[in-house]
């Protein structure tokens, strides 16, 4: 194993597979999958071993002691100079591409929200807006990581050509990555369903993205053509840069600084504890990663993974653990069984439409950690919300306001859901998807 730099002390350590315990060290470039999965077994996930589980207090533009990019960095040589260079270099040109770079999003309590779903003075709705964020999501917070790991193994000599950049997305992921790669000049080829809308389409066009609609072949087997092409075209040689952990598990480590910043901002507040989180799930790794940051500080808030009706294979995965007695330390060993793709996904929230939840393991770890439990929205409840959002002054997508539907459903279902919301109880809720 190569050392650290001389002075730095990295808390990542490493990967190890949930599945199968593979361990890939630190220093290793290019850690996307487990090394043992394969075209017909990608039931894989690499997870981050840490040397210790102490709260972070960064941003994802610092090249700080808790990312695994930097741990990387380091392992190789890179100084912490060079390092705070190479982040704020490639900050400055994500900054000219998207108007503004990455800096902490707005946290509040919202009282139009709170007075509207009847919560009293002490408790009430806090939001975090992303809206104002890098392409309007927190999608980038996930994808920059994987642009300094990239550009680290430029600086070590190691990746004398750029491979074309690959994403599988129908909506802010695409727009992220686009944009992110526009900023670092990098080649980026995007896999879209065929029903994307053409607004994202001309967004894309704009950032330079080499768009491919993806239509199902006659031989293609069960799930998301864009996502299979998305694959062939990483197995080609492409860079899966990507939000799915099993894809790309480097997409796991900038996503936690929501839930670094949200709790930086409940202590500024003066706020000591939250009840509840409420976040929209499609794959899965923006839950995994808020409930990984946020636990650090806030390990009693339950986490809610909000789904609608028309795709919600993460709650039916969530009943077919429980149906088989299945513990959080098992489920992993039991994926095929648990996790099954979603037949003919629709809802106005297009964009958490993955008809699989590729991180599943580490949402229900989330869940399980902190007493939480999934939320399966119906569509009634998906439109109440996006317009209740407009209404309090929140520029978001349906998608963007679907982890507030989950809560709208909550609290109508109340005391026959055995978890009813007290209407003291501080609850948080994220809006990530600006209206396009």
């Amino acid at each position: 194993m190569v050392s650290s730099a001389a002075g730095d002390h990295h808390h990542v350590t490493g990967w190890r597979c949930a599945v199968c315990s593979a361990v890939v060290d630190i220093a290793t470039d290019f850690p996307w999958r487990c090394p043992n999965a394969t075209a017909t077994d990608r039931h894989h996930l690499l997870q981050m071993v840490q040397a210790d589980t102490s709260p972070a207090s960064t941003g994802i533009s610092t090249p700080d002691a808790h990312f695994a990019w930097a741990g990387h960095a380091a392992a190789n040589g890179m100084s912490l100079a060079d390092r705070m260079e190479m982040v704020s270099r490639l900050n400055s040109a994500v900054g000219a591409v998207a108007g503004t770079d990455f800096t902490p999003t707005p946290f509040a309590r919202s009282a139009e929200l709170s007075d509207a779903l009847g919560f009293t003075s002490a408790g009430g709705v806090w939001v975090k807006d992303e809206t104002g964020g890098v392409a309007g999501s927190q999608k980038a917070r996930h994808l920059f990581p994987i642009l300094l790991h990239l550009q680290a193994v430029e600086a070590f000599g190691r990746l004398p050509e750029r491979p074309p950049l690959a994403i599988a997305s129908c909506g802010n992921a695409a727009l992220a990555a686009a944009t992110l790669a526009r900023a670092a000049r990098w080649p980026i080829e995007v896999y879209v369903p065929t029903w994307m809308s053409d607004g994202f389409g001309v967004q894309l066009d704009r950032l330079g993205a080499d768009v491919r609609r993806c239509e199902r072949l006659r031989d293609d087997p069960p799930g998301d053509p864009a996502m299979l092409r998305f694959r062939e075209a990483v197995e080609g040689g492409a860079i899966p840069f990507t939000v799915q952990g099993p894809e790309n598990a480097l997409c796991l480590d900038g996503g936690r600084t929501i839930g670094w910043e949200i709790s930086e901002q409940l202590s500024s507040a003066g706020i000591d504890s939250v009840d509840r989180v409420f976040v929209q799930v499609g794959g899965g790794a923006f839950a995994t990663c808020l409930g990984a940051g946020l636990s650090l500080q806030h390990p009693s808030a339950r986490l809610h993974a909000v789904q609608t009706a028309g795709c919600a294979p993460l709650v039916r995965a969530w009943q077919r653990a429980k149906e088989l007695d299945l513990g959080p330390d098992e489920v992993a060993h039991h994926w095929g069984q648990v996790m099954t793709v979603w037949e003919q996904p629709q809802s106005l929230a297009d964009g958490i439409l993955d008809d699989e939840t590729y991180d599943w393991i580490g949402v229900f770890a989330a869940m399980a950690a902190s007493g939480g439990s999934p939320i399966e929205s119906p569509e009634a409840d998906v439109i109440t919300a996006h317009e209740l959002a407009h209404s309090a002054g929140f520029d978001v997508s349906a998608t963007g306001s679907a982890g507030l539907a989950g809560l709208i459903s909550a609290l109508r279902s109340g005391a026959s859901s055995g978890d009813p919301i007290g209407a003291s109880e501080r609850v948080v809720v994220v809006m990530s998807g600006i209206e396009r």
